[in-house]
């Protein structure tokens, strides 16, 4: 392990940020509270696996839609990160080892729930030499083991400080999509995500596609940070560049009055014009709608990323 100096304590960086105001929810972005029995049951599995979701650590607004049928993403490595991204509300700190059952707990869940699709992500962990791309890939093969017929998307870090074989411990592990999300336009990379580098993800990307030509890509903005339509058609227009499938614009919800501002509510028919405009671009599915998140539907939408590329191959 790297010996990062890192805060011990939770949040330590949001403290010292100023407070933002908390614009009122418009009514295309309110959500029913979680109540179902679906709910209930998927929340019980994941407690009793003792497994962490991204679902719960960062708010996500449709917990309690994918909950109730039982849908989760599981958050590998811990629930502290390493980085300090401002519109983010996982915990920032110094985490723990990494925990060598994991994998398997993950595994079982998976089977527990009948899960046909899982999505698989994780905090940063830059304290690791590759990353945490072995436990990754450890989680990939158990889940295999367990549910051969379960398809699987992994939404990554960018690796940014570790070698090129971490990736390739990833992609070697065979997951059926490889996500990594740019967040936003390279303009706020400095105040969204200061220890992050647009170019390095977006290359990241690319060399997926460059070791496994068969792979699915797919990566996600979030919009309403205060860029400009013309900065989102041109990230649109490097994640072509980098031969993404997949893209994904959602808006930003701002977690607490700690985190980066809302600087606008994007419209549902803004939110269309996006979609059609990716669409034209060359994506192979784009969801674009201000719940859009990065596993939203995620088991839908691949079986229509599968088949809009059967269709382009002219198999359907």
């Amino acid at each position: 392990m790297r010996d990062l100096k890192l805060p011990e304590q939770r949040h330590p960086e949001k403290a010292h940020r100023p407070d933002n105001a908390q614009p009122k929810k418009p009514s295309w972005i309110r959500v029913k509270a979680p109540t179902s029995e679906g709910y209930k049951q998927t929340r019980d599995i994941l407690k009793s696996n003792k497994l962490v979701t991204v679902c719960e650590e960062a708010g996500c607004p449709n917990v309690g839609e994918c909950w109730s049928q039982g849908h989760a993403t599981m958050m590998i490595m811990g629930e502290i990160c390493t980085r300090g991204c401002t519109f983010c509300n996982v915990a920032t700190g110094r985490p723990q080892a990494l925990d060598a059952f994991e994998p398997g707990r993950v595994a079982h869940a998976v089977q527990k729930l009948g899960l046909n699709h899982v999505v698989v992500t994780s905090v940063d962990r830059d304290d690791l030499e590759d990353g945490g791309a072995e436990h990754f890939a450890q989680t990939i093969r158990a889940i295999r083991h367990r549910s051969p017929d379960t398809t699987i998307e992994v939404l990554t870090p960018d690796f940014l400080k570790c070698p090129p074989s971490a990736l390739e411990k990833v992609v070697e592990a065979r997951p059926d999509v490889f996500n990594h999300n740019l967040e936003t336009v390279p303009g706020l990379y400095h105040e969204v995500r200061p220890g992050a580098r647009y170019f390095h993800s977006l290359r990241l990307l690319q060399r997926v596609k460059e070791l496994d030509p068969s792979m699915f890509t797919k990566s996600g903005i979030m919009i309403g940070l205060g860029e400009e339509r013309h900065q989102v058609l041109q990230v649109m227009d490097d994640m072509r560049s980098a031969d993404i499938d997949f893209l994904t614009v959602g808006q930003y919800l701002q977690p607490t009055p700690k985190h980066h501002g809302i600087a606008k509510f994007v419209t549902p028919e803004e939110f269309a014009a996006y979609e059609k405009a990716a669409l034209n671009k060359g994506f192979l599915m784009v969801s674009a709608t201000p719940l859009t998140r990065s596993s939203y539907h995620a088991g839908d939408d691949f079986q229509r990323l599968r088949a809009a590329r059967e269709a382009r191959l002219g198999r359907g």
